[in-house]
């Protein structure tokens, strides 16, 4: 390190309320830890910042020395984009307070905060927004790349209920961004994730969620077509509050699984539901008519179901997703016939999940293509041992080679890693992507923040 950079450090150091790391320090090793422990980079600098103040200091400390700038919230990345090899990353974690206004049922949320901060905070007056599906992914990478979750039915997806952000530049100003101050900016935050600046904040729209309930039912892999196409048929002609899953996946070791099932290949059917547990069951009566061999339904908090099936961190990822035109018969055979090679016993899980609802009457001309898609396929590798890396990452793209004849060829960015730039325009639609790289080049000209799903400056 030069001298000049030396002085510069220990100048961050003393100027930044929050924790600056280096290589050399005691506890660096823990902090640039991601979720995937595929990803394993050192960066030359970490920055976690208190306030957005102190993300103003870390941008122009990074600029002033020509440093790559990684930007992490949650850290939940599939490609590790939150953090980089020999760069900058600005760590937002400690960033993580959560504001209820229940009387304009809105949220105010720190750019480092998880899910788990966002829906224990709304719990108590009986509000939620659409959130991610584990507790601990990090809202502000989750909702600005889109944001689908168990509530998308009926509240939309999470950047539908978009209604602020605060913005860090790459100049290192502070901006807002909402329907009326910087409209064109706040447009292409709907999904252009996080090109356009470091969001200290963001304010939510919030959705009365009183009483929310579950029914989770267990089927051997014989009895998953038939599951699968009663789930179809439930989604297809009910109520826009029931929402879930399609999981295979190996039984784990849960109170819910009968001992004799955990390690085996199960086909899982997640039905939840925005309202009582009564209504619930009218609903969910065709797939308890069906042979199982386990079910759990009940009553339970939004904020609990949040967190229901976390991974813990520190494990192999690989994701993908396609959206599709639809699920008929043959889809569910194809599907179901992947899933008996799904690798056991691994953390690996294959999900099919609805859409249509709110989420395909959003509006049309935001930066997400895939809203008109009424299903989306997201396989899901998650292990442990190295040796098993090539079996997992194959898997995942024998499951999107299966379904592509029904793929719309859009996709949520939030659920796939670094797969190209054909597949970021997939993510932001072939024609939105002059706008975006024009705004692109207006707020960030020298593609300062490309760690992520990149919009080049056009």
């Amino acid at each position: 390190m030069s001298s000049k950079a030396h002085a510069a450090l220990a100048a961050l150091r003393d100027d930044l309320d929050g924790d600056v790391f280096a290589p050399w320090d005691p506890g660096y090793d823990d902090v640039r830890a991601v979720f995937n422990a595929m990803i394993d980079r050192r960066p030359a600098v970490i920055a976690q910042c208190a306030h957005k103040t102190d993300v103003v200091r870390a941008v122009r400390f990074g600029r002033d020395l020509d440093l790559n700038i990684a930007v992490r919230g949650g850290g939940h990345s599939v490609a590790g984009m939150g953090t980089n090899d020999a760069g900058l990353v600005v760590d937002l974690r400690r960033m993580h307070d959560v504001t209820v206004d229940p009387a304009a049922e809105a949220v105010r949320i720190g750019g480092g905060a998880t899910m788990r901060d966002l829906d224990r905070a709304t719990q108590p007056y009986g509000l939620a927004t659409t959130g991610g599906r584990a507790s601990t992914t990090g809202v502000g990478g989750f909702v600005l790349g889109g944001g689908s979750g168990w509530l998308e039915r009926s509240c939309g997806l999470a950047v539908d209920n978009l209604l602020g952000v605060e913005l860090v530049t790459a100049d290192g100003e502070q901006v807002h961004a909402n329907a009326d101050e910087n409209p064109d900016l706040f447009w292409a935050l709907h999904g252009g994730g996080g090109n356009f600046g470091i969001a200290t904040a963001l304010t939510l729209k919030l959705y009365e969620v009183p009483e929310f309930s579950i029914a989770l039912v267990l089927y051997l892999p014989e009895f998953g077509p038939e599951a699968v196409r009663t789930y179809r048929d439930i989604i297809e002609s009910g109520p826009l509050e029931a929402g879930g899953a399609v999981i295979h996946l190996t039984g784990p070791p849960a109170d819910f699984v009968p001992p004799r099932l955990v390690g085996r290949l199960l086909c899982c059917v997640l039905l939840t539901y925005a309202g009582a547990e009564e209504d619930l069951r009218k609903v969910a009566e065709p797939l308890l008519a069906l042979p199982h061999e386990a079910e759990l339904v009940t009553a339970i908090p939004y904020a609990d179901l949040q967190c229901m099936i976390d991974d813990p961190p520190g494990l192999r990822n690989h994701w993908s997703a396609e959206y599709l035109t639809g699920a008929p018969d043959e889809f569910v055979d194809v599907l179901c016939a992947r899933a008996d090679s799904l690798p056991v016993p691994t953390g690996t899980k294959h999900m099919l999940f609805p859409l249509g609802g709110a989420v395909a009457d959003g509006p049309a001309d935001h930066p997400v293509p895939y809203r008109d898609a009424p299903w989306a396929v997201h396989p899901f590798a998650i292990w442990a041992d190295p040796a098993d890396d090539e079996r997992c990452t194959r898997w995942v793209r024998d499951v999107r080679a299966d379904v592509r004849p029904w793929s719309t060829g859009a996709v949520c960015l939030n659920f796939i890693g670094d797969e190209g730039t054909d597949r970021v325009r997939a993510g932001l639609g072939a024609e939105n992507i002059r706008r975006l790289g024009e705004l692109k080049r207006r707020h960030d000209p020298d593609n300062v923040f490309r760690f992520n799903h990149n919009i080049k400056p056009l």
